[in-house]
């Protein structure tokens, strides 16, 4: 009877440690998303000669953050990457990628510096073939246009915004997403 009881607690404490490493491992892929996708994206332009270089690496890290923009501009804004950033923590991304250290490693070690880092994330994108502008708030519909980069101007009502975005959405919107 004992040697059951014993099992079934064995067996219960395997399965929550289990169980837990699996939540963490979850919630890491999740943690630090603009930070990954943006320095993988960054590590994957970087031509192989100068992917050992950290000077080389810092010039196409800032040329990346000058067109960056909204969560992505954030992210070297935080880094000090920006010209307007206060801080500058720009070895400790430049360093370990001329080591080719794994991105999402560089990402986690950043959070122990900075930790609003990991807390970006992307928004959600829009379903293009299900959306109904005209459910959308102003501020919704002025948001598209401007990560669009365009703005309406002399835009007086609702209706204003939702000609000038069906008059733009096959200039941004892919027609796969259509």
């Amino acid at each position: 009877m004992n040697v059951s009881v014993l099992c079934v607690c064995v067996s219960f404490a395997v399965f929550s440690l289990l169980a837990g490493r699996a939540q963490a491992k979850a919630k890491s892929d999740d943690d630090c998303e603009v930070c990954i996708k943006f320095l993988t994206r960054l590590s994957d332009s970087i031509p192989e000669e100068d992917a050992s270089n950290m000077d080389k690496i810092e010039k196409h890290l800032r040329k990346a953050c000058k067109t960056a923009k909204g969560k992505e501009n954030r992210f070297c804004y935080y880094i000090g990457a920006t010209e307007d950033a206060a801080t500058g923590i720009v070895n400790e991304v430049t360093k370990p990628m001329s080591w080719r250290k794994p991105v999402n490693k560089v990402c986690h070690a950043l959070k122990s510096k900075d930790a609003q880092i990991c807390d970006l994330k992307y928004e959600k994108s829009i379903d293009w073939k299900t959306v109904d502008l005209k459910k959308l708030r102003v501020k919704e519909l002025k948001k598209i246009l401007n990560d669009w980069g365009e703005e309406c101007k002399g835009c007086a009502e609702k209706s204003d915004f939702i000609k000038l975005i069906e008059t733009l959405k096959p200039k941004y919107v892919p027609h796969s997403e259509l």
